[in-house]
């Protein structure tokens, strides 16, 4: 599948959930949540009728988000299930962590390829304000946990935030020095909540970085499906990488579509547009979907507008982060 960019599309970023264990200050807020009733949720039925006939049409990648999708009971089966899409080349998750010191193993039998765990600080403390529910130790045994079981392709999410210190930032890039694992640092994109909240740029991290541990050198590799450019440090088993949508856009570039837990396809994170394939999927209807995905599709915009302050005016977990 092409756009009218002549952009391949073989990526899709698929929300399992919109319920989250952790009430992140930047992402949700701390009451008054509404989140979707459980028919109103993809079914297992629908996400496999859904993504066969997105592999049939050339997608190749697929993240599974949330939400939190370890909180929903069937996620492991479901991984399992999509590995045996023909097609279907990798399936990775992304997870905040809570849980996943008790999902590592299944996760690693499933065949998952890869893992994005979300780390924005490594003082317990400040994890329990960020979160206002979480336990760091929780999340750090799971990613202990990934490790050890032998889970491959670990990265660390830690979105950069106005608040994290130079301190910070270089403690939680140390988590690339001991394992072989990728530490990204993410622009804070001004979506939901994250509208008005004060961010760092990539080059206030690398400035922060390199007075530590000296010159970042540009690593020209993928480490995985998605926009981010990594940088080697001498002595780091992993990589330092970084994804930032404003700073440094990387739109021309985009070969991916977003599917919400209820089954609205999105063709740019950041635009309020799409179209509700619940219908479609709930009937099995091949013709009538693979019209709304194509028709998406050409409508896909050449970029976002997140400077020019449009967007969707949903929160991010109601997205798919």
């Amino acid at each position: 599948m092409k756009d009218s960019f002549n952009r391949e599309i073989d990526y899709v970023r698929l929300s399992v959930t919109d319920r989250c264990d952790l009430r992140c200050t930047y992402c949700m807020p701390a009451t008054g949540m509404r989140f979707l009733k459980k028919t109103e949720v993809l079914s297992f039925d629908n996400i496999l009728f859904l993504l066969n006939r997105l592999a049939e049409q050339g997608i190749k990648k697929v993240k599974i988000t949330g939400g939190e999708p370890l909180t929903r009971p069937d996620t492991v089966a479901l991984i399992r299930a999509i590995k045996e899409i023909s097609g279907i080349e990798k399936v990775t998750l992304t997870t905040n962590g809570i849980q996943l010191v008790n999902y590592a193993q299944a996760l690693k039998a499933a065949g998952l390829d890869g893992l994005n765990v979300s780390i924005d600080t490594l003082d317990p403390d400040e994890f329990r304000e960020i979160t206002r529910v979480g336990d760091l130790k929780k999340v750090l045994a799971g990613l202990n946990k990934a490790v050890e079981v032998g889970l491959p392709n670990i990265k660390v999410n830690t979105v950069a935030r106005g608040e994290l210190t130079n301190e910070a930032i270089c403690e939680i890039a140390l988590l690339a020095k001991a394992s072989k694992i990728h530490v990204r640092f993410i622009e804070l994109m001004p979506i939901g909540l994250g509208k008005g909240c004060p961010g760092k740029t990539q080059e206030e991290v690398i400035l922060a970085l390199q007075q530590v541990y000296g010159e970042l050198i540009p690593f020209e590799h993928r480490l995985g499906n998605g926009p981010a450019s990594y940088f080697s440090l001498e002595n780091f088993q992993g990589k330092i990488g970084f994804i930032s949508a404003l700073g440094h856009c990387f739109c021309a570039e985009c070969d991916r579509i977003r599917i919400t837990a209820d089954g609205c396809l999105k063709t740019c994170l950041h635009m309020d547009d799409g179209c509700d394939l619940k219908e479609a999927l709930q009937t099995e209807n091949k013709e009538q979907l693979l019209a709304q995905v194509f028709t998406a599709i050409q409508k896909k915009p050449e970029k976002h507008h997140f400077l020019e302050n449009q967007g969707d005016s949903r929160l991010m977990s109601q997205i798919g982060g």
